[in-house]
């Protein structure tokens, strides 16, 4: 009898688990449809002609005449390629020199002893504090005394520092364990050497997913670019998309402004898409100690 009580609460047991991940997972996919439906619209929408699309006065959900005209509008339109490497350019700039300094910097918090680090650091993080836009004007004036307005350097400048990505591969160093370093002082070696053979290799995970959030961040970045850069020479991508609703394609083609942001979007989600274990991997280090 106590055994036919057990078999029967552990498939209750069992039904309600099912029930409950039935549940969880329903509840998922759901949001998720509601996450990637703009995608697909976005799509759907760069692969109708202008006149099917104005044709429409119901939205459809398919379309049976696909069509690439639009794709062949955005590259034509306007100069969509020269935005691609101006943004290719200022991405790789900015994301290099950013390593850098959040690289040297976080070591030398993590490592290195001198009077007033903790204030330091402190006084470091206060700044996250504050909001982008209230150093824009600072930086604005700033660029252009320093004659830098229509240049890359202008827009590479007040982008190669970042107190959260220094304070997460600090974080990241500190988990090394002292000892190390210890050890590799005994032996004389440099903390230039050590950092190159020891922390960088250890803790590569972390500085790939800050890469790789820095290479987002540049590729989308607007609000700096648009201010600093007047110049078509020197737009980017999301820069561009304005100049070609306003000078390319007009405001109510629809179809050719949705396949110029196709273009734009699917280099960051391809490179999300590889890389999404190692930016999970990297921020679930650098925010555990231990």
């Amino acid at each position: 009898m106590e055994s036919e009580n057990r078999v029967i609460k552990d498939r209750k047991g069992k039904a309600g688990r099912v029930i409950f991940s039935a549940v969880i997972y329903f509840f998922l996919t759901v949001w998720a449809l509601f996450v990637l439906f703009p995608f697909y619209w976005m799509i759907l929408s760069s692969v109708k002609s202008y006149s099917a699309y104005n044709g429409e006065y119901i939205p459809t959900f398919f379309t049976l005449s696909p069509t690439l005209e639009n794709y062949r509008e955005a590259f034509t339109a306007v100069p969509l390629a020269g935005y691609f490497l101006n943004t290719l350019i200022f991405t790789l700039a900015t994301t290099a020199l950013m390593l850098l300094v959040t690289v040297f910097a976080a070591y030398a918090f993590a490592r290195l002893s001198f009077p007033g680090k903790d204030l330091l650091f402190s006084f470091f993080l206060s700044l996250m504090m504050i909001p982008t836009e209230l150093v824009i004007i600072t930086n604005f004036q700033t660029i252009t005394y320093w004659g830098m307005r229509n240049t890359f350097w202008g827009l590479i400048l007040p982008s190669v520092t970042s107190v959260f990505y220094i304070y997460l591969l600090k974080e990241n160093f500190e988990q090394v364990p002292d000892e190390l370093y210890k050890a590799a002082k005994v032996d004389g070696t440099s903390d230039l050497k050590y950092l190159f053979k020891v922390m960088i290799p250890v803790c590569r995970p972390t500085i790939v997913t800050v890469t790789i959030l820095k290479i987002i961040e540049c590729w989308n970045s607007y609000v700096w670019p648009r201010l600093i850069t007047d110049d078509k020479a020197y737009f980017l991508v999301s820069n561009g998309i304005q100049e070609i609703r306003e000078n390319g394609f007009g405001r109510e083609n629809v179809p050719a402004m949705m396949a110029a942001v196709v273009v734009i979007s699917v280099p960051l989600i391809i490179l999300f898409l590889v890389f999404r274990k190692k930016i999970m991997e990297g921020v679930s280090r650098g925010g555990t100690k231990g």
